[in-house]
């Protein structure tokens, strides 16, 4: 589990740099200003490393079932090389199903506006300004970027969580059944949180979302969930529960 945790922080660190940095910029210098070249690149780094970051859920997922329905086989299935193995999957399916888009996208003969109605360059806000036909890339968008990156993983992490919750049910004590749902809580709650976020920033309906709510939502996106995933997980350890508690008790005047 800490393996993959180590990818996510990877993950969530690097997404929050490459979307984040020209806010610190503008609030720094005010230049609102990013080159073409730049705005490609990260349009291309923010999709692969929010894809990776799905997938890389997604194997935390099935290191959830495979820890709670098969414990006695778990140090065999999830062997270090396994576990490489997925997470390398997850890094290069994640840069590998985003270029299409890039290619399409860095392909636009023209643009009508050279203003982005947003905080950091997304395919969506880009095409939105494009004077090319943009149908193509729509549908390469619904099919390679929601369905292979947001709602494949979603799928696969909601199986394994039928089976870990068929496999709770099954333990007859509830000192058990709190256990095992204690071992994959914190690995649900960011999955809550993260698609949530997600729902409703890529798949709101047209009518009745606005580029200022999609800027909402991007922003805790990209700002919010990788500073609540640490928090999270950290709360699990009981290394930090000590030390939290030893805070408190130093606080408290009466003890």
């Amino acid at each position: 589990m800490y393996f993959f945790l180590g990818n996510l922080s990877i993950l969530d660190i690097s997404c929050s740099t490459i979307s984040l940095h020209k806010i610190l910029i503008h609030f720094i210098t005010g230049d609102r200003t990013v080159s073409y070249t730049g705005c490609m690149v990260q349009m291309h780094m923010f999709g692969s490393l929010g894809s990776a970051d799905l997938l890389i859920l997604t194997a935390m997922g099935y290191d959830r079932y495979v820890a709670i329905c098969k414990p006695l086989q778990y140090h065999m299935v999830m062997k270090t090389g396994i576990c490489a193995i997925l997470a390398s999957a997850c890094w290069v399916l994640g840069f590998v199903q985003i270029i299409p888009l890039t290619f399409i996208v860095c392909h636009f003969s023209c643009y009508f506006s050279i203003e982005i109605n947003h905080f950091f360059c997304d395919i969506v806000p880009v095409m939105k300004i494009s004077c090319d036909d943009t149908s193509l890339l729509e549908l390469l968008f619904f099919i390679e970027g929601l369905l292979t990156m947001i709602l494949i993983p979603f799928v696969l992490t909601f199986v394994s969580y039928i089976f870990i919750m068929q496999a709770i049910l099954r333990i007859r004590s509830s000192s058990g059944r709190r256990k095992a749902f204690y071992t994959c809580s914190s690995h649900l709650t960011v999955v809550i949180l993260l698609y949530t976020t997600v729902f409703s920033q890529y798949l709101t309906p047209k009518l009745s979302s606005t580029m200022e709510s999609g800027k909402l939502f991007a922003l805790f996106n990209t700002a919010a969930v990788p500073l609540f995933n640490p928090i999270i997980y950290s709360l699990k350890n009981k290394d930090v529960k000590m030390a939290l508690k030893r805070s408190c008790v130093m606080l408290d005047p009466k003890k």
